[in-house]
């Protein structure tokens, strides 16, 4: 019987640089600022905590056509939930209300490209905030 010869690659894998191993996508959502805030008068608003700590509040402001006018969030967390949030937004604005229930975490980390996968949660956790948002626009337009 012939031994097999196995060669083991000893390499140390290269670390992680934030700058240039993330998508362009990714850090313009991670650092655009101009969706950052809480809306006064919001036709939907939602909060989330996640099970990190991190926490996502969103805003809806309708406008005709049942549109989704603007988004705007504020968060207390990291650059990834920062990312996942924005990405939501431009995800929604432009809208109807009804299609924005087909926004997914998917659809975040796609439109991120590097969104780390052990934080995946940041998608979820974005989604998850921006559902509570829609269902409040619900209710407020219902009663």
């Amino acid at each position: 019987m012939k031994k097999q010869e196995i060669k083991i690659d000893s390499a140390p894998a290269k670390p992680f640089d934030f700058w240039s191993d993330h998508s362009r996508t990714f850090l313009e959502m991670a650092f655009d600022m101009t969706r950052r805030g809480k809306m006064a008068h919001s036709d939907g608003h939602g909060a989330k905590t996640g099970e990190c700590g991190d926490t996502v509040e969103m805003f809806i402001k309708k406008g005709t056509d049942s549109i989704i006018e603007q988004v705007l969030f504020d968060i207390r967390g990291c650059r990834n939930t920062h990312a996942s949030a924005n990405a939501v937004a431009v995800l929604a604005e432009g809208k109807k209300i009804e299609a924005a229930w087909e926004i997914t975490p998917e659809a975040v980390i796609d439109l991120l490209e590097t969104l780390p996968p052990d934080h995946f949660h940041c998608a979820e956790l974005a989604v998850g905030a921006f559902y509570l948002a829609l269902a409040d626009c619900r209710n407020q337009h219902e009663s």
